[in-house]
């Protein structure tokens, strides 16, 4: 079948067609489970929180009692379905794994299940997940009062659906691809985690009795400057810029190329040499080594403070300093703010937490 046998479809036309048999969220109603139902035994209630870098923690998940989930109707997810973030988190995407029991959605997802012999659930996932689909997701914002994509205007949204052998074939590559970053994930967790030990060898065990020779005490401000050079993409409608954002680094530490028009305030100019910390709840780290070899501008959002390191020291340096638990647990301590989902730390904060100097050709060794 060729490339001109390729239809635009919107996803209620693809219901009426059958190729989408069950496009549902998790809204009950008057019949929703307050916070007290829950507990640790029972169905697994998935929220956006559940997924993550195309996976369902379901592990993880909130439990319903049984009884109290069999006065539900729907929300009952199966294998196979796909499952999109609508609410507050908008665009995740991910398909439901084989499971054991039964397993609910909540109001923050959708689920769409497919009939294989019309739609491949795998290329739908792939999808959505795409830079179309999620543009789409970003334009009906607009007509909500809140970050939401309700049922009825995801049903306006429309998907490119190739013949069934094509989907199937992008599937299957997508699949492959899919195995590769996941071994990649892997090993980047193992050499980070070798570089944290490393980090912790030389530069917190070696101190713990006295300061070796050629150390010095002082401040961040002696390791680091922050930049605070920004831009107003909205001023470039028509450029494509690396946005280095919160739910980015949530979903997969990678950044998300968007149109000016797209991103809605002022940002900061992510510089080559930079080590990016976010300010914002930091009993949550966050903390970034941004890879810049793309072709598009990057920015990120103020949240994070962009740290560049002064001469003789390096940003692998700082970032290893960042990450370390001990730096961690004292970042924490110096959020200003009452509440709890809104706590920042002051950029000066940071420049003044106490700091090692190490002698620069350790740190040039390490680096």
């Amino acid at each position: 079948m060729g490339r001109s046998e390729r239809i635009t479809a919107t996803i209620e036309s693809l219901l009426e067609s059958g190729a989408i048999t069950v496009h549902k969220d998790g809204n009950f109603g008057s019949l929703y489970p307050r916070a007290a139902e829950f507990g640790s035994v029972g169905v697994p209630f998935l929220t956006a929180k559940s997924l993550r870098d195309g996976k369902i923690d379901i592990d993880n998940a909130p439990r319903l009692a049984d009884e109290r989930a069999d006065k539900l109707r729907f929300g009952f997810i199966e294998p196979g379905d796909v499952l999109l973030s609508h609410n507050a988190t908008i665009g995740r995407v991910a398909i439901v794994p084989n499971f054991t029991g039964r397993l609910l959605v909540g109001t923050s997802l959708t689920y769409f299940r497919v009939n294989p012999q019309k739609l491949s659930a795998r290329y739908l996932a792939a999808y959505f997940a795409g830079r179309d689909f999620q543009n789409q997701l970003t334009s009906v914002m607009s007509f909500t009062t809140r970050n939401q994509v309700p049922i009825t205007l995801q049903r306006r949204l429309s998907v490119v659906v190739p013949p069934l052998s094509e989907q199937d074939a992008i599937a299957s590559m997508l699949g492959s691809l899919d195995d590769k970053i996941e071994l990649n994930r892997r090993m980047n967790e193992t050499l980070e985690a070798l570089a944290q030990s490393l980090f912790k060898s030389w530069f917190v065990d070696a101190t713990q009795s006295a300061l070796p020779k050629g150390w010095r005490e002082g401040k961040v401000s002696n390791l680091a400057t922050l930049s605070r050079d920004g831009l107003n993409p909205g001023e470039f409608p028509d450029e494509t810029f690396d946005h280095y954002s919160l739910p980015a680094f949530d979903e997969g530490r990678t950044p998300k190329p968007e149109r000016g028009d797209t991103i809605m305030s002022n940002k900061f100019i992510v510089p080559p040499d930079c080590v990016m910390v976010s300010k914002l709840n930091p009993r949550i780290p966050r903390i970034w080594l941004p890879d810049l070899r793309g072709q598009n501008r990057a920015v990120c959002s103020t949240e994070f403070l962009v740290a560049t390191p002064k001469p003789g020291f390096s940003r692998e340096f700082l970032y290893c300093l960042f990450i370390n638990e001990s730096f961690v647990s004292v970042f924490t301590t110096m959020v200003t703010g009452t509440s709890g989902s809104h706590q920042r730390v002051r950029s000066e904060s940071l420049l003044n937490m106490d700091a090692l100097l190490p002698p620069e050709p350790l740190i040039q060794k390490f680096t």
